[in-house]
């Protein structure tokens, strides 16, 4: 099966989506699919043997004509995949033009609200539509023109490398955090992502540390809000608390994770959530909101915390005082429940049964 992969993030990118494409690409070649990447950002350099990854495309007119060129000079593609809903009317008339099946991908806030009427007539095209998590799937339903039966959930999935470990030392004495109870959040600092709920853990702080004397709150992230956070923590008196550490290299990503006691990300507006994920794997105690696709991350409650807005604080404090002995049992939870391997497994599964009913 030849595969031509349209995505806003190919490999090389940054971001959650970025690793869902990568991790979904690679399981469809491991399952014998050879694919071509056609991205609007990423380094072709990045992509693992035996899939093609085309030079990025960052402009909008400029991507439409590499895939007319592209779809012109080789027809011989058996699927198109389509990684963003916002993509879905190129992947539809891709595959008009070749008279082949496609299917969409849908993430979290982009597929919940109903989209315009180009957006909307192309997605009623799709043959298939596999979701992040529940919630997402049940959002985009209520307005898209589509039956129930062809939109199905395809979880996220953790890479092999979060794995418990001891704290990092130097990581410790690089943010001078040696002796305390880390919170950490990871995700980027937007204005157009407050739903992130980064300013509802900065409220807490203070009666947290009536608690906890000894917390601190690491924010890894960079974004624009990061002045309105930091003005709302010194408003509250617990600037010194909050430790903004600015994006985290991938490389230092594990480490960071096994440097917190807790990960907290209160969010309203997640499709699914894969840092809780990471966390979890790294054996620390995840905490989100029971609002969004971060239930499905947490696997309700049964891996993670999943609590109401009011529930916030108790259920911070229960998971900092979580015996640390549990860490690894906790990490085994949720690769089995979130692994490669059955990520693999379930894409491949979902890839022959489309390829059977379009046949």
């Amino acid at each position: 099966m030849r595969v031509l992969a349209l995505v806003t993030d190919g490999f090389g990118g940054f971001g959650g989506i970025a690793r869902y494409n990568e991790v979904f690409l690679s399981a469809l070649a491991q399952a014998g699919a050879e694919l071509v990447v056609l991205p609007r950002s990423g380094d072709p350099s990045a992509a693992p043997e035996g899939i093609v990854q085309l030079p990025a495309r960052a402009d909008k007119i400029g991507f439409v004509f590499a895939l007319l060129r592209l779809v012109q000079r080789d027809r011989g593609f058996d699927l198109i995949w389509c990684g963003h809903i916002y993509m879905a009317p190129l992947a539809a008339l891709a595959a008009r033009l070749l008279r082949r099946p496609w299917w969409l991908q849908i993430h979290g806030v982009d597929a919940w609200e109903r989209l315009g009427l180009f957006i909307r007539r192309a997605v009623a095209q799709a043959t298939l539509v596999t979701s992040v998590s529940r919630y997402t799937r049940r959002r985009f339903l209520s307005w898209a023109d589509l039956p129930p039966h062809r939109v199905r959930v395809l979880p996220n999935c953790v890479d092999p490398k979060f794995t418990p470990g001891p704290r990092p030392d130097h990581l410790l004495a690089r943010y001078g955090l040696k002796g305390k109870r880390i919170l950490l959040t990871i995700s980027r600092l937007s204005a157009a992502e407050r739903y992130k709920g980064h300013d509802r853990v900065i409220r807490l702080l203070p009666e947290l540390a009536a608690e906890f004397p000894d917390i601190a709150y690491v924010i890894g992230g960079d974004g624009d809000d990061q002045p309105r956070l930091e003005a709302l923590a010194g408003r509250l008196g617990v600037r010194e608390r909050c430790h903004f550490i600015g994006r985290i290299a991938e490389e230092e990503l594990v480490e960071h994770h096994r440097m917190a006691d807790v990960f907290v990300m209160p969010s309203t507006g997640e499709g699914f959530g894969i840092v809780f994920l990471e966390a979890m794997a790294c054996g620390v105690p995840a905490i989100g909101l029971d609002l969004d696709g971060s239930v499905d991350a947490l696997v309700e409650g049964e891996i993670g915390y999943a609590v109401s807005e009011a529930g916030l604080f108790s259920g911070m404090t229960r998971a900092m005082s979580r015996d640390a002995s549990s860490r690894r049992e906790l990490s085994e939870k949720a690769r089995t429940h979130f692994g490669r391997e059955r990520f693999a497994r379930n894409v491949e599964g979902i890839a022959d049964r489309l390829m059977e009913s379009v046949a």
